[in-house]
């Protein structure tokens, strides 16, 4: 956690924050934790995605947009694969406090504080800007806000079109050095609209066609802002934090005695928790316990992210325990944060095949132990970066200066992400003939 030097200036802030309305309801909390229950049975597929911090200086309507244009062009592939509705939740409106491993950065023989995200203090390195300042809370608020009232906008208003967003896929598919792979799924998602289309289910008759749900998430880091944001529910009389729909505990936080499992636990959102290598069976046993101690379907998902190489070491023995207790939870992997490298260059990448490979196996262990790989968690974003290295239209070690634009960890940029859904559908594909285990009761 940070430290701010005016104690009274951050409780003065916070106490604003607390009288503020809230950016998501508890009622919305509640159907995404009812999508993620059906997740949890097998009978829809998660996909969870955005940036890895926000930023103040890019909040743009293009890049909003972007974002989600992909982001919908990602759902429908997997959607038409799988043959099941996917749950969209993305990291975005709250994703701005990102955990360091070290408090203090080294440039030269200058050692300052650290970044930690745009709601705590600034990515220059100059002392000043590295000074933790709470007003930045009152700025996330604001744009998270902006952010909410644009998203539920394009996902009620005619912009997520069933058959506007094909259209894009289309474009995609036609560039891609990968085209023939893709074209068929596309084609066959092509005849099945014009199908449905001469039946009578048109977009201007049936909302489901022009409208969908998304849904916001992020990892709940700054437990003063949190608990701010922290209100009680005026029909239940539950507490729900009210920054995001969805917020997740990272890896480095998960202590079971520490303050963000206390706080998570008391708040009646869906709750992520990220499981790395350091990860035991007792430990995620008792996390489980603690977060979830009613076993209630869609309040846990497990969020995988060990490395492409650790997944058959780690990822079996966790799903065996999980079964064994019949805990109900929602399986998701995360290939980002295991497979960061430096590049031959000096920029922190991902390489897109290490990305790939840990999905695959994230699949292939869950085949194998008969349950449910549920759904996918990535860092990316709508825009054309070289952030991430590999892909059909190759990232080289080269190209990562001409457009690497992240604020801290690369980020698989539009191609790459789209990409990345295809070849998802087709692990989708494979399962979707074998019927999966439940998690209780099978």
């Amino acid at each position: 956690m940070p430290t701010y030097p005016d104690p009274n200036a951050l409780e003065t802030v916070e106490k604003r924050l607390s009288s503020f309305p809230p950016l998501v309801f508890a009622g919305e909390a509640r159907a995404l934790k009812r999508q993620l229950a059906q997740v949890a049975e097998g009978k829809s597929f998660l996909l969870q995605g955005g940036d890895c911090a926000e930023s103040f200086a890019e909040h743009h309507a293009d890049n909003i947009r972007d974002f989600f244009r992909v982001f919908l062009q990602m759902s429908v592939v997997l959607t038409f694969a799988a043959s099941k509705p996917v749950v969209k939740v993305g990291r975005i409106a709250g994703q701005f406090a990102k955990p360091r491993s070290s408090d203090v950065e080294e440039q030269g023989d200058v050692t300052l504080p650290s970044y930690r995200g745009d709601i705590i203090n600034s990515t220059e390195f100059t002392p000043e800007a590295r000074i933790p300042d709470p007003e930045r809370q009152i700025m996330a608020y604001r744009q998270s806000a902006a952010t909410l009232n644009l998203l539920r906008a394009f996902a009620q208003g005619g912009y997520a079109n069933l058959e506007h967003v094909h259209e894009w896929m289309l474009g995609f598919v036609e560039k891609s050095p990968q085209v023939e792979r893709y074209r068929e799924l596309a084609g066959r998602l092509t005849e099945t609209l014009r199908f449905m289309k001469a039946i009578g289910f048109s977009a201007e008759e049936y909302a489901r066609l022009r409208e969908t749900d998304f849904y916001t998430s992020h990892e709940a880091l700054l437990l003063g802002y949190e608990q701010a944001m922290t209100r009680v529910d005026s029909t239940s009389g539950d507490y729900y934090d009210t920054s995001g729909h969805m917020i997740w505990i990272g890896d480095r936080t998960r202590q079971p005695d520490h303050a963000h499992i206390e706080f998570c636990r008391g708040v009646k959102n869906p709750i992520g928790l990220k499981c790395g290598p350091s990860t035991t069976t007792d430990g995620l046993l008792e996390l489980i316990d603690i977060l979830n101690p009613e076993n209630e379907p869609g309040r846990l998902t497990l969020i995988a992210r060990f490395g492409a190489d650790k997944v058959q070491e780690h990822l079996p023995e966790l799903i065996r325990a999980v079964e064994r207790e019949g805990k109900v939870v929602v399986w998701s992997c995360d290939p980002m944060h295991g497979n960061t490298v430096t590049s031959s260059t000096g920029y922190k990448t991902r390489p897109f095949d290490r990305v790939l490979r840990e999905v695959q196996q994230f699949f292939a262990v869950h085949r194998a132990e008969g349950t449910y790989p549920g759904g996918v968690h990535f860092e990316m974003t709508g825009k054309d970066v070289t952030e991430c290295t590999g892909g059909a239209r190759a990232v080289s070690d080269e190209d990562l200066a001409s457009r690497y634009h992240t604020h801290c960890d690369p980020r698989l940029n539009a191609n790459q992400s789209l990409e990345l859904a295809f070849l998802i559908a087709e692990l989708l594909q494979e399962g979707r003939e074998e019927a999966p285990k439940m998690a209780v009761g099978a």
